[in-house]
């Protein structure tokens, strides 16, 4: 009864469907605590899955190869936020040596500027700087960069533990599906489908996302610049945010490149705009080949998203799950598209978070024959 009246007026479905997204995403946000792990963990047992499927069929125990794999990411997480943190701790040291052997010279350009512009009174530009950049707010950002790796940590256990799970029943979930479906029900491909196609995008993304910090942080070493490990973990974690995310990695690299302090005197030693320009080029380069060649040639085009939506995804689930919804937006984003491809009356949906419209049909109005 109700779907015959939703037929008959499509704004009552329309405003059915705005009602049930706004109750999905009040209980997205409250349920963060519980939902984020299990969302990290899953997305962590889309990419461990083909090692444990591997160790398998090279004959080693299920309960082996789990325990090879979670041990191999509890590492690899550990060594992710110890190195971390003493790389913010000497971003801080960095950035305040920067800052204090700069401000002279910016004194210098702030003065002159507000003599060409007599609006700005005299030194309001000097006193704004270094309120926005002392010592206080450093300390502020890597200690609020500190807290929530820390927390991460915490939360670490959690994951771990889901993920362990999850893996040991890797191999039972297909049979229970096919129990689910039944005979001659299409929910069994269904599923299997929405789930290669999350692994897929998840394991190439890793990937591509994996390799391009490796060779920034090679990059950033070779042309002498601190903290190239750090630049490479942030290259790597950022660029699951595409377009976004590589303009974001490279602000840190580029400042670094830019501003020479003298190491003995910490003072201010020039503009290297030279360094800066080549420093730039390399992460250019890079996020190209990999971002706009290699990536979409490995995924193809059904795995593309508007770049609108990935800004909107960005700031949404930033919004609703933190600063790791944040990280993980494209992600999340790429499987509510999945799955809604995959369901018969939502997939418009699907076409709208799309890259591109999909291909006319053959003697559609594009086609002139």
């Amino acid at each position: 009864m109700i779907y015959d009246q939703f037929d008959r007026n499509p704004g009552l479905r329309i405003l059915f469907t705005l009602a049930v997204a706004f109750i999905l995403i009040q209980g997205l946000r409250f349920t963060q605590p519980v939902l984020l792990p299990i969302a990290t963990a899953g997305f962590l047992a889309a990419i461990c899955l083909p090692v444990v499927l591997w160790l398998s069929r090279k004959r080693v125990p299920l309960a082996i190869a789990v325990l090879v794999t979670v041990l191999a990411v509890a590492g690899g997480f550990a060594l992710l936020i110890v190195v971390g943190s003493q790389q913010f701790t000497e971003l801080r040291l960095r950035l305040f040596t920067l800052i204090n052997a700069t401000l002279p010279q910016l004194e210098l350009w702030f003065a002159q500027l507000e003599e060409w512009a007599p609006i700005l009174e005299e030194g309001q530009l000097t006193e704004f700087t270094e309120n926005l950049v002392n010592d206080a707010f450093l300390t502020t950002l890597v200690a609020g960069a500190t807290t929530w790796a820390l927390s991460l940590l915490a939360n670490t256990f959690l994951v771990v533990l889901i993920l362990v799970f999850a893996l040991g029943e890797a191999l039972v979930v297909p049979r229970k599906l096919r129990a689910i479906a039944g005979d001659g029900e299409p929910l069994d491909e269904r599923f299997r489908k929405i789930i290669e196609e999350v692994q897929g995008y998840l394991v190439i993304k890793t990937l591509v996302s994996l390799a391009t910090g490796v060779l920034l942080g090679l990059w950033a070493w070779f042309m002498g610049l601190d903290l190239p490990i750090l630049l490479g973990l942030i290259a790597f974690i950022l660029n699951y945010v595409p377009t976004i995310g590589s303009i974001l990695a490279s602000v840190p690299a580029l400042i670094l490149a830019l501003i020479n302090v003298d190491p003995v005197t910490a003072e201010f030693a020039g503009i290297d705009l030279q360094h800066a320009a080549i420093v730039g080029l390399g992460y250019v380069t890079v996020n190209v080949f990999f971002g706009n060649w290699l990536e979409p040639i490995l995924m193809g085009r059904h795995f593309g998203l508007s770049t609108l939506i990935v800004v909107v995804s960005l700031f949404f689930w930033g919004w609703l799950w933190g600063p790791v919804g944040a990280v993980l937006s494209v992600p999340l984003t790429m499987v509510v598209k999945i799955m809604l491809e995959n369901t018969r009356d939502l997939q418009w949906i699907a076409v709208l978070l799309d890259k591109s419209p999909p291909p006319e049909p053959a003697g559609g109005p594009g086609d002139s024959s």
